[in-house]
């Protein structure tokens, strides 16, 4: 019996579709039958070959699946699972095929009947979305939050559950046809209009998804003493600041590592894929066929997407 995969031989070229055996598991490890597959920029950066961890090539990619038990010691055939972390898709074969072979602890039950699109997805988003407004950005009612990328998986998630805070919320995104997707109850700017006047005053804090030009921008307008919460960087992985104007202002830079959080992010980030599977809270999925990997990966390089990205097999 065979599986078909995406196979990245590599580094900076396009994964080739390619047919394999169903891999076999060893004791420890739980064979999937992957139904979707997330297409995160965590993904992308490994396929360019721009992550702290890269893999052995050949390699499947694929950061974060869902599917059900085919065979497994400890999780019952049938279940409905989630499956991500444990070197999945860094270090051992990942989630973009048919089927993957995860060791046990990398499976997570999901409720039967959840959407399989979004049971792979919604983790990174809703708890790094969660880590930055409440673990790490402490955004209080009252505050005026600033928050780039907010038509974006994440800073959608962050849109909400800053607005839920009772914070005042400004949503930017980097084009015109994005400002309908920033979510109710936030002021959508552009970011070529980014401004003081803009904003409607000094922000509080700054959650910031995109890095690149944009972040250098907006952390000038951050009041002294004022904080910024670090997330992505899929606008740039760089940025510069004038250290004197920096350092008189004293606000504070706060990175999220998600890998480093995960663990402690499992409970509330369930509780957030009740709440939007529910449609309390809103994550858009585009979703596309495994031999639609390129323009997958095109929609989120681009910036097109809106929300996540994922591949489905079925």
């Amino acid at each position: 019996m065979t599986s078909r995969v995406l196979l990245l031989e590599r580094f900076g070229t396009p994964p080739r579709m390619t047919e394999r055996p169903v891999p076999a598991r060893s004791p420890g490890e739980t064979l999937i039958r992957v139904a979707a597959a997330q297409v995160g920029h965590l993904d992308l950066n490994i396929l360019d070959g721009r992550f702290g961890i890269l893999p052995s090539l050949p390699f499947i990619p694929g950061t974060e699946a869902c599917g059900t038990i085919v065979a497994s010691d400890v999780h019952p055939e049938g279940t409905l699972v989630r499956i991500r972390g444990a070197g999945l898709g860094l270090s051992r074969d990942g989630g973009w095929a048919e089927h993957a072979v995860v060791p046990d602890k990398a499976v997570v039950p999901v409720s039967p009947g959840t959407d399989p699109a979004l049971a792979c997805c919604f983790f990174s988003a809703a708890g790094t979305a969660w880590a930055a407004v409440h673990d790490v950005g402490a955004v209080a009612e009252g505050e005026r939050v600033l928050v780039t990328g907010a038509a974006g998986a994440v800073g959608s998630l962050v849109v909400q559950l800053a607005v839920r805070t009772g914070a005042e919320v400004i949503g930017v995104v980097g084009r015109q046809a994005k400002l309908g997707h920033v979510p109710a109850g936030a002021k959508a700017i552009l970011a070529d209009d980014l401004s003081a006047e803009a904003v409607g005053g000094p922000p509080d804090a700054l959650i910031d998804t995109v890095g690149g030009s944009v972040l250098p921008t907006a952390l000038k307008l951050v009041r002294p003493r004022g904080r910024a919460v670090l997330i992505g960087y899929s606008a740039g992985r760089e940025f510069s600041v004038d250290l004197a104007d920096f350092l008189l202002a004293d606000v504070a830079l706060l990175p999220i590592n998600l890998m480093a959080r995960a663990g402690n992010l499992i409970p509330v980030a369930d509780r957030l894929l009740t709440e939007i599977a529910s449609g309390e809270l809103n994550l858009p999925i585009e979703r596309y066929a495994l031999d639609r990997l390129e323009t997958a990966v095109e929609r989120l390089r681009t910036g097109s997407a809106i929300g996540k990205v994922t591949l489905t097999t079925e």
